[in-house]
């Protein structure tokens, strides 16, 4: 599978980021000080420039203060607003 830092699931993501960051009150240079990272890293996943891996996706949530599970279901259900309460989003039959 070719990487792109361009898929609809990419943008989401790195919409997700950059909103919970602002909904934060966070600047990106307090984000990357939080992380022990330059500004720039915030900046190039943020933009588009950069992939992030999973060890980074969890420290940049718990840094934010979200949870990572909540982001990933957003993800997995490709919308920026999270599933309603009681929702099952296991996606196994309950």
């Amino acid at each position: 599978m070719k990487k792109s830092l361009r898929t609809p699931r990419q943008l989401l993501l790195q919409s997700l980021l950059t909103e919970a960051r602002k909904t934060g009150g966070m600047t990106q240079a307090e984000l990357a000080a939080a992380l022990g990272k330059p500004q720039s890293f915030v900046a190039k996943y943020e933009n588009g420039e950069r992939r992030i891996d999973v060890i980074e996706f969890a420290d940049i949530t718990a840094a934010l203060g979200v949870s990572c599970a909540d982001l990933l279901v957003r993800l997995a259900h490709g919308t920026k607003k999270s599933p309603p309460d009681g929702e099952n989003t296991t996606g196994r039959e309950e």
